[in-house]
């Protein structure tokens, strides 16, 4: 069982930084990708950002140029660095996983920007 825990969310005001950590139970290069999804209440869940076992990086259109998604292998950590944060991106952020045809969740954890 893969397990994902987050850490790094918080409250910030618009224009801010924060940083997301997902630490991986096993090594990020077993899965053929990693990434983060975010889900306001009553919404779909929606990706923020990949990365692929290779490196190959996609992003969603609404965070290009604000946020980087980058891995340390070493650690088993994926990270999400968050920058001119808005108000429309406070949302449960969650961390992904995909080995095979599986897919593994982190809890989620919170991002509120105020303005």
């Amino acid at each position: 069982q893969v397990q994902l825990v987050e850490s790094g969310g918080g409250s910030v005001q618009a224009g801010g930084s924060l940083r997301l950590s997902c630490a991986a139970s096993l090594t990020t290069f077993s899965m053929n990708r990693m990434g983060w999804y975010r889900r306001a209440p009553g919404m779909q869940r929606e990706l923020v950002a990949w990365i692929t076992r290779l490196g190959s990086i996609n992003y969603a259109d609404s965070v290009k140029g604000r946020f980087t998604i980058s891995r340390d292998g070493t650690k088993n950590t994926i990270y999400l660095e968050m920058n001119s944060l808005k108000p429309e991106d406070t949302d449960v952020y969650f961390c992904n996983g995909v080995i095979g045809d599986r897919e593994y969740w982190g809890p989620g954890i919170q991002v509120t920007v105020s303005s």
